[in-house]
């Protein structure tokens, strides 16, 4: 269900996510608790006092008023997880990104798309074969999403530049990276769309490439991987289209080229091997997406507010002697407890806001 949200929504929601300790799966738990941003960012201090931290850092008005304002200025525009205009099959997975900031033209993030990635140090061939997948896809009415990246991800935007294409940047959409694609993202920006997590001036990290990777590929329908070496990014993001339920594509390489090995072991594990855009449209046009196997909604209403405090408190400890720096999910942890999951997950929110615990996909959390 979308939902118009009002300005105070929107700014305490950008608050929310701006706050320390709040990732994206936090974000959505507290929303679901509270049902709104307003409610939850007045009480995420005290949860956190609960939790084991004195001291809460709440993104403050002004940072999120100044955000909000570098974002019109720029001619860009905030997207919020939750109202018609966020991408729909992003909007599905249970990490989704709570607020998206975007700059270009909007319309082509509610298209059928395919993440196309691969080698920043690509072969000629390699670039030669994204530039021609790409365009060919292109061609059959798809979007294409990638990442902006030396390689294979500069090609592919550059051959599907006329039919729209989608650059999903690490940093903020104000920091064009690497830099020599400035001219390359300037055309995006007026021929497709450049769509940013990270608030505005954040200088992309190695943490935020597979952050900005799960994006790719929650956009799309798959993703096609063109040229990957072993333990490469690339690889991650296919790994997270599987994750998503997407569909992954590769083309094969020689075995003698180190670029290949992770294509060539892709289809060893069940990608779709691909040699020409049919290979993908034919999947595509035939695979409806299977609905996410992580439902969001698993409990109603503040449970944990009627618990005593002394239950409550014996609660957190055997949480905290439970866990340890593996993750474990939660119908498991549950379990083990003897307690209820509308009951365990208002604790573990505490526990995430004071920093001692952590959450990951799949709906595991393990100590930090």
């Amino acid at each position: 269900m979308t939902l118009v949200f009002s300005d105070a929504e929107k700014l305490a929601r950008l608050r929310l996510c701006r706050s320390e300790n709040i990732g994206p799966i936090t974000f959505r738990r507290l929303i679901d608790l509270y049902g709104s941003a307003v409610k939850a960012i007045e009480r995420v201090p005290d949860m956190a006092k609960r939790g084991g931290k004195k001291e809460f850092k709440l993104c403050a008005v002004p940072e999120a008023q100044k955000e909000i304002a570098q974002t019109q200025k720029s001619n860009a525009r905030m997207l919020f997880w939750g109202q018609a205009d966020y991408p729909k099959l992003l909007a599905e997975i249970d990490d989704a990104p709570p607020v998206l900031t975007v700059r270009g033209q909007e319309q082509f993030l509610h298209k059928n798309m395919v993440g196309v990635v691969g080698a920043r140090n690509a072969s000629v061939n390699g670039r030669r074969m994204a530039e021609h997948l790409a365009a060919q896809l292109s061609r059959a009415g798809y979007v294409i999403a990638s990442g902006l990246a030396r390689g294979i991800d500069s090609a592919a935007h550059l051959a599907s530049l006329s039919g729209g294409t989608i650059a999903v940047v690490a940093g903020g959409i104000d920091v064009v990276y690497p830099p020599e694609n400035q001219k390359l993202y300037d055309s995006i920006c007026d021929q497709g769309v450049v769509v940013a997590e990270s608030p505005f001036a954040t200088e992309p990290m190695a943490r935020h490439f597979p952050k900005r990777n799960r994006i790719i590929s929650g956009l799309s329908l798959g993703v096609l991987v063109v040229e990957a070496a072993e333990k490469s990014g690339s690889l991650i993001t296919a790994r997270m289209a599987l994750e998503q339920n997407r569909e992954v594509f590769a083309v094969p390489g020689s075995p003698l080229d180190p670029r290949s090995s992770g294509t060539n072991q892709l289809i060893k594990d069940g990608a779709h091997m691909t040699v020409s855009a049919d290979d993908v449209r034919q999947v595509l046009d035939a695979t409806r997406l299977k609905p996410l196997c992580e439902s969001q909604q698993e409990f109603e209403g503040p449970a944990a507010e009627f618990m005593s405090e002394h239950d409550a408190e014996l609660l957190r400890k055997n949480i905290l002697t439970a866990l340890n720096y593996t993750p474990l999910d939660i119908n498991s942890l549950s379990r083990e407890l003897g307690c209820r999951i509308e009951q365990l997950i208002p604790i573990l929110l505490e526990l995430e806001l004071a920093g001692r615990i952590e959450r990951s996909r799949g709906n595991k959390v393990n100590l930090i």
